[in-house]
């Protein structure tokens, strides 16, 4: 009863001073806004691109000449390394007893026509029939090269939604011929709509049987391919790694002190590179936006000061009439608290839809995230807490005789 009643009193006095109260709760609600934007648009970005890498499957990881690089040294030392071939290729699919597909892929750019549209700077991708089976990219419409299209060097195309779209739209495109490059293909399938990342489409793509991709435009000899490989459980994924790698480093004749010439990967340790390079970069947009919040919190101390100092006789009457310190600690805590849960509320909701207009600017959607959540509601309880409670201190200890001939 007594906690209820404090709470009726904290909140009869905070709408008693609306302007006051109003003052705190916007300094509050800049504040939670700042943090729920940046923590909103970070996990939104973050989920996009697992989701994106995650396609890749629990048992599957990729092997190339270079992939990820985080210095110029780095850099300067993966370029001089010989590339992946499709030797290589052939090599692991016979050493490798716990490979259960291996796909090369290659990729260059060119220009896509249809009648009079044409497309430039296109995404052209070489890779066998087994690619479909190792990477979770769905069909909408058709059907992925076989194996049979590359052994016979079928001039047949997969394509991404976006060529669909602009060559296709309203008309069935299967069976209908497209022009990559400088050689003819017919479209024998459409691939699921990927949508965008940071503004750059996914589904600006055609796909190729790696026999053709060769005829037409060769390999490169600096990048070489990108070998996609599936193992035969996510229990034996280390050990096909190993595998991979003794037939890969005694093909490339590397020492045995020396280190791997190419790059192994896997989804999840793609994603532990991207998170180590984000972390600090998101916890310094995180601590500044936090100095809104630093801000607010003495806005709030400030404003309970003076609260504090305008009711010293409403405090002295109270007391006289057997209130105990408790009670009047308890009472100034839960006015500073619902003020900076209310705008913790408030700017919550507004980080969010913040978070999600910035976020729609790259193409990329996020949901309300739990952690944005829990930690904009942590915030602003514990703004009100830690910076309402020496006022609250402030008032509970106040001489009932000094205050009662306050004037």
């Amino acid at each position: 009863m007594i906690a209820g009643s404090l709470l009726r009193i904290a909140f009869d006095a905070l709408r008693a001073n609306k302007l006051r109260s109003g003052l705190t709760l916007l300094g509050i609600i800049f504040g939670v806004t700042s943090v729920m934007t940046i923590i909103s648009a970070l996990e939104g970005m973050m989920d996009a691109i697992e989701e994106d890498i995650s396609s890749l499957g629990p048992s599957t990881f990729m092997v190339a000449k270079m992939m990820i690089v985080s210095s110029d040294d780095m850099f300067l030392e993966k370029v001089k390394r010989k590339p992946i071939v499709l030797e290589d290729a052939e090599l692991i699919e016979k050493g490798c007893s716990l490979c259960e597909k291996v796909s090369p892929r290659t990729f260059t750019e060119a220009t896509v026509k249809y009648r009079n549209d044409k497309l430039r700077r296109v995404t052209v991708m070489g890779g066998t029939a087994s690619f479909i089976d190792i990477v979770d990219f769905e069909v909408a419409q058709g059907r992925f090269h076989s194996y049979e299209d590359d052994l016979y060097r079928r001039p047949v195309v997969f394509i991404g939604d976006l060529i669909r779209e602009t060559f296709f739209e309203g008309q069935d495109p299967l069976g209908k011929q497209i022009k990559v490059g400088s050689k003819k293909y017919r479209v024998i399938g459409v691939a699921r709509r990927r949508g965008s990342m940071f503004g750059e489409s996914q589904d600006d793509f055609v796909i190729i049987p790696l026999s053709c991709f060769v005829t037409q435009f060769g390999v490169s000899r600096r990048r070489g391919v990108y070998l996609t490989i599936k193992a035969v459980s996510v229990e034996r994924l280390e050990e096909a790694m190993d595998q991979v790698r003794m037939v890969l480093r005694a093909k490339r004749n590397v020492p045995y002190d020396k280190p791997d010439d190419f790059d192994m990967m896997t989804a999840e340790s793609v994603l532990d590179f991207l998170n180590q390079i984000t972390r600090i970069f998101r916890m310094g947009l995180i601590g500044i936006s936090s100095i809104s919040l630093v801000v607010g919190g003495i806005v709030v101390m400030n404003i309970m000061m003076v609260s504090v100092t305008e009711r010293t006789r409403e405090i002295g009457i109270r007391k006289s009439l057997g209130a105990k310190q408790k009670h009047i600690l308890v009472q100034f805590v839960f006015e500073s608290t619902m003020v900076t849960l209310a705008g913790g509320v408030i700017g919550i909701v507004f980080g969010f839809l913040i978070a999600r207009w910035l976020v729609a600017l790259i193409d990329m959607n996020i949901s309300p995230s739990a952690l944005a959540i829990i930690a904009g509601l942590s915030i602003s309880i514990g703004i009100g807490l830690i910076f309402g409670i020496y006022p609250a201190m402030r008032a509970a200890r106040l001489d009932p005789v000094k205050a009662l001939s306050y004037e």
